[in-house]
């Protein structure tokens, strides 16, 4: 913040993107403190094949709740479950659908709380995937509640885009298409099969972007809307309210002790690996962070506190994602085929894959203890953005003195700083000590859902921006060849470390 003339420039606190996604994240949780609700689209859909395809599923099922329930003496229930295998038999969509939520009201009444929650899942998810039709993705209501998310959002994104000078028009030409392509990743990750394999919403936000970018090519006209680190700056301020202190507490030392080792050993091996490679010190700090600590939150984190190369931030957040995809598949296929215990799977999953969703992908397909475990460690290494951003921006500023002579000063490190963290840690620690565990719950069950729309958006200007062949070209293809190696390093140190801490070698097996 320091001016020309040796004195503070306050413009930078309305001027650029940083300070900028600070105060609309801010704005964000404090609407939603205040009271206001937002009902966002849905977006999950069955198709009719698909539908059909689970009958026969649902219809064993049904009959063995149909028998249960007479054992039970529980009449409503065997009545509604015996109505409900009709309307299977059937196979007419509405009238299962009917019948299901009548099942799943007479459930609830039952005596028996096992049985009673078993029929009550059945019967959800029966009138789930009936309702869960594409006719009510596209039915008005839906799509009005899409419409005034648009409103929202394209409202706070030309607000900040006016204040940091940028031009406004072309922006409100071009948002709505980022909006509308972002809308269709959350169709298509939202269909059933889609969901079964795990591909998240920023996974097909990141190929609508690659294929445009490198088949069809972006118009000008849109590229005043491809607004990468601004959008994901101000997912990452509302992420800092849901990483709460006493969650990270509740993996005790453990996953500290895992996330610290990890990160340092991490860090120095691709620091190592870039030098031999003839990279620089400023993609090599970029790279290492993103393996390292959390992926794409962390190549932004870093690159703000390295002053780094945009194109360096982008080549790098673009092989974190891309990585990220064989990674959430793979990893927690390859735990189950070896037997792996959940704690150390989770361990593993939430140590070693970028993103946050993908851990959470992840860790579903590995088991519902392992997703919990690999959650509290991945947010673990989420509370290390902060420091290590720091720690960078305190090397380079030392790193810069060694070369021009120049003492710096203390400005200088605060200059270097992403400011956008210092709002994920105000939102950390606001929402974990002056707001109650309740209204904390009640406002990121909101902002959650807001939040991942900026991160969509981001992922999709992420796609619209990278080009194969410059990703390539890049470095000769050293950058991605480091990226892959460290990589490489980094799951197989943190399975070791996973197994060692989180399967009772040096510690007791935690209990979750």
């Amino acid at each position: 913040m320091e001016g020309k003339n040796g004195g503070i420039n306050w413009s930078v606190l309305w001027k650029s993107d940083d300070w900028m996604s600070v105060w609309i994240g801010f704005l964000i949780l404090a609407v939603f403190l205040a009271g206001f609700t937002m009902a966002l689209p849905g977006w999950k859909w069955v198709g009719d094949g698909s539908f059909q395809d689970k009958i026969a599923g649902w219809t064993a099922k049904t009959e063995s709740i149909a028998k249960e329930a007479e054992g039970k003496n529980e009449a409503a229930v065997k009545d509604q479950a015996t109505a409900l295998k009709t309307a299977l038999d059937g196979k007419d969509r509405k009238a299962i659908g009917a019948e299901a939520a009548k099942l799943e009201t007479a459930a609830k009444a039952a005596q028996d709380k096992d049985f009673q929650k078993k029929a009550v899942k059945l019967a959800s998810d029966i009138k789930g995937g009936a309702g869960n039709s594409i006719a009510k993705v596209f039915s008005g209501p839906n799509l009005l509640k899409a419409l005034y998310l648009l409103i929202a959002m394209g409202i706070l994104g030309a607000v900040g885009i006016a204040f940091m000078g940028m031009p406004l028009g072309k922006f409100l030409v071009g948002f709505p298409v980022i909006f509308i392509l972002s809308a269709l990743a959350y169709f298509v990750s939202a269909n059933d099969l889609i969901t079964y394999y795990g591909l998240e919403v920023v996974f097909w936000s990141l190929i609508f972007g690659l294929i445009i970018s490198n088949f069809f090519g972006v118009p000008d006209w849109l590229k005043a809307a491809i607004k990468t680190e601004f959008f994901i700056k101000i997912g990452l301020v509302l992420l800092g309210a849901e990483v709460l202190f006493g969650t990270i507490a509740k993996v005790g030392f453990y996953g500290m002790i895992q996330s610290i080792l990890v990160v340092g050993l991490v860090f120095y091996f691709c620091l190592w690996l870039a030098r031999k490679m003839g990279l620089d010190d400023e993609f090599a700090a970029i790279l290492g962070t993103s393996v390292s600590v959390c992926g794409v939150s962390a190549a932004i984190a870093a690159g703000g506190a390295v002053k780094g190369d945009p194109k360096k931030i982008s080549h790098c957040i673009s092989l974190v994602l891309l990585c990220a995809i064989p990674m959430l598949i793979l990893q927690p296929l390859f735990a189950k085929w070896v037997g792996m215990s959940p704690a150390v799977a989770g361990a593993w999953i939430g140590g070693t894959i970028d993103t946050t969703g993908a851990v959470v992908a992840a860790g579903a397909i590995a088991g519902p203890e392992a997703m919990q475990v690999a959650v509290v460690v991945k947010m673990a290494q989420n509370v290390l953005i902060g420091l290590v951003a720091f720690l960078l921006a305190i090397w380079f500023v030392f790193k810069g003195q060694s070369t021009s002579g120049e003492k710096p000063g203390l400005m200088e490190i605060w200059v270097r700083f992403p400011k956008f963290v210092l709002g994920f840690i105000v939102a950390s620690l606001v929402f974990s000590f002056f707001v109650s565990e309740a209204d904390a719950k009640t406002v990121t069950n909101f902002t959650k859902g807001i939040r991942g729309w900026w991160f969509t958006l981001a992922f999709l200007c992420i796609g619209l921006d990278t080009k194969f062949k410059e990703l390539v070209a890049m470095g000769g293809g050293k950058p991605a060849a480091v990226f892959l190696i460290t990589q490489g390093f980094n799951i197989l140190l943190t399975l070791l470390l996973a197994w060692l801490i989180f399967g009772g070698v040096l510690f007791p097996v935690p209990t979750f």
